[in-house]
C-alpha cells in the first residue's frame, strides 16, 4: 500500500478528520484483514485522480477501538465520507468500477 493517505487515531481523529478542509474518505481497516488490503490496492489507483478535492484517511481498528466503538464499526472494512466534520455517507461499493463512479459522482 502506498502512503498517499494519513492516519487517525483516537487522539488525532478530530484535528485530521473533523477539522479537515477538504472532505475525508475515512477507512476502518486492519493490517490482516484481506478484504481491507484488497480495498487498499484499489484506492491507490482511484484517488490520485480526486487529489486536492478528498483525502483518505485510514484507520486502524485494532489500535483504535474507542474510535471504532464511536463509530459503530461492526465490520471491516467500513468506509464513509465526512464534510465539514460530519459523516455524510456510508460507501458500500467495494469495486473499481462502483467507487470510480461513486468518486466521479461526488469530486469529478
Amino acid at each position: 500500500m502506498r502512503s498517499n493517505y494519513l492516519s487517525a487515531t483516537d487522539e488525532t481523529f478530530e484535528d485530521i478528520v473533523l477539522k479537515s478542509d477538504v472532505p475525508v474518505l475515512l477507512d476502518f481497516w486492519a493490517p490482516w484483514c484481506s478484504p481491507c488490503l484488497a480495498l487498499g490496492r484499489v484506492l491507490d489507483v482511484l484517488l490520485p485522480d480526486y487529489e486536492g478535492k478528498v483525502v483518505l484517511v485510514k484507520v486502524n481498528s485494532d489500535q483504535n477501538p474507542k474510535l471504532c466503538e464511536k463509530h459503530k464499526v461492526r465490520g471491516i472494512p467500513r468506509l464513509s465520507l465526512y464534510r465539514n466534520g460530519t459523516e455524510v455517507e456510508l460507501i458500500e461499493e467495494r469495486t473499481q468500477g462502483r467507487l470510480e463512479r461513486f468518486f466521479d459522482e461526488r469530486f469529478g
